[in-house]
């Protein structure tokens, strides 16, 4: 290889790998490859199945540039039938280097020949260079037509095919490398999926939360990037913010149920209440028919247990706890009763109190702590996947969603400085789905209107972003979602 061709396909090699756009990439490698033979023309095919399908076209003297970003290739596919330049090429990938098509004997140039007489073009001199990756994938074949010296058509040069042939077995390398990067970010994208489905599908409380998160995030990244360069972010910053937020709840995975799906203060300890009560009711009748108390007794026990598993139902499932109920569930959890065989039982347990006297909410401190954790688990399962560098903020921003910019969140109670953008915008996600949605065990759904309402409020005390709250409410990105 002449040394200037060598350090010309070098400065194209280095100009190529840099490039991450696809179909810019393969338009740059034809040009590279014209303008290396020196020629007037050039198709790069690409392989699929059974056929080469053409990619995109150029031809300098008629100022036609076809495929990639320039539109179609409106043309049909060559078979692998070794009949076929391109074809043979690809099969026994070696180039082939033909002086004038219409005197060759050996391959079938009718397309060629139809396609100059339907556009006065007239093709001659012919290099194909097979496109084989250092593994011997062949991914395609670039045919270049007409080489010219001073504007006349000749053949081209023999020492050209070794300069071509590098210059495509480097295109066909980077193409390779962007198929396994897209290959590996389909795979991500499909377990970041999977996991979020786990997520969501674990409890009917949680079904849509994560999905419904990202698309909001979609609609508001698009539509606020419309407005303010500031929301443009790159594809991998993107990218990388919407994988955190299909990710910021799998801490759940390991949140026992019963707390997650408790839509009342007792839960399923309501049910051993109301057993318990059976039993007291039992006795007392037991006690009756024993003579041990009197039918004024009798009723007046059984009036005020029914009362009082009354006001344990109404507690159960109020929205606000007021302070007289809370002060009488913990007189309740201080009172026995004397069971079948004697021995002392509270009428309702010290848990069971607590459960009750819960002022808001469903949760005690206790089971809310246990709720809590999902993030710290969120970190901890997150920092165990090995992330590419573009996407190593993903755990710490899947487990900082509920935090304030007061340092009033958690787990780590983080401020302002250390709050990024990209968690102040999941956190005002999680907290509008999380008023908006209408899955939730413990309330009922806010309107949209409502939810802004309390956000507002939140960001007047200085825990959300008040500027990345107006943007959110001026992109609407949440209707037909809620």
């Amino acid at each position: 290889m002449a040394k200037q061709n060598l350090e010309q396909v070098l400065e194209v090699s280095v100009a190529l790998t840099a490039e991450q756009d696809k179909e810019k990439f393969l338009t740059m490698v034809l040009d590279a490859a014209m303008a290396a033979a020196g020629c007037d023309a050039g198709t790069l095919y690409l392989l699929e199945g059974d056929n080469l399908v053409f990619s995109r076209m150029a031809t300098i003297s008629r100022g036609i540039r076809l495929g990639g970003h320039s539109g179609p290739v409106d043309l049909p596919p060559v078979p692998m039938e070794p009949q076929y330049a391109c074809a043979w090429a690809v099969l026994n990938r070696q180039p082939v280097n033909i002086p004038d098509i219409r005197e060759s004997e050996i391959y079938d140039f009718s397309g060629a020949v139809e396609y100059d007489r339907m556009t006065g073009y007239r093709t001659e001199s012919m290099l194909v260079v097979p496109m084989t990756g250092t593994k011997g994938e062949t991914i395609g074949v670039m045919q270049l037509i007409n080489a010219l010296d001073n504007e006349e058509v000749v053949p081209f040069p023999g020492e050209i095919e070794q300069t071509v042939s590098a210059l495509a077995s480097q295109a066909a390398a980077c193409i390779l490398n962007m198929r396994y990067a897209e290959q590996v970010s389909d795979l991500l994208d499909s377990l970041v999926d999977a996991m979020t489905t786990a997520i969501d599908d674990r409890t009917p409380y949680n079904a849509n939360h994560s999905r419904n998160m990202a698309l909001c995030a979609e609609r508001f990244l698009d539509r606020a990037g419309e407005k303010d360069p500031a929301w443009r972010w790159t594809e991998d910053r993107r990218r990388a913010f919407l994988l955190s937020v299909k990710l910021h709840d799998v801490g759940k995975l390991v949140t026992p149920l019963q707390i997650m799906n408790k839509e009342t203060r007792l839960g399923d300890r309501l049910t051993g209440i109301e057993e318990r009560f059976r039993r007291m009711g039992l006795l007392d009748r037991i006690a009756l028919l024993e003579g041990r108390i009197t039918e004024e007794v009798y009723r007046r026990k059984t009036e005020d247990r029914e009362s009082a598993l009354d006001r344990i139902r109404r507690m159960n499932a109020a929205g606000l706890q007021n302070e007289e109920d809370r002060r009488w569930a913990e007189e309740m959890s201080r009172q026995t009763f004397t069971d079948e065989n004697g021995a002392e039982e509270p009428v309702i347990t010290v848990e069971e109190a607590e459960c009750l006297r819960v002022r808001r909410g469903t949760l005690t401190a206790g089971e809310r702590q246990k709720m809590e954790a999902h993030v710290s688990e969120t970190a901890r399962i997150l920092d165990r996947v090995r992330f590419p560098k573009e996407y190593r903020e993903i755990p710490a921003w899947a487990a900082a969603h509920h935090e304030y910019l007061d340092g009033t969140g958690y787990p780590e109670r983080l401020t302002a400085e250390r709050i990024p953008t990209e968690v102040r915008l999941m956190t005002i996600l999680d907290i509008f789905d999380s008023l908006a949605a209408a899955d939730r065990p413990y309330k009922k759904a806010r309107t949209p209107e409502e939810a802004l309402g309390i956000l507002r409020d939140m960001a007047e005390k200085g825990k959300l972003d008040a500027g990345i709250l107006d943007m959110f409410e001026a992109s609407r990105a949440w209707e037909t979602i809620y």
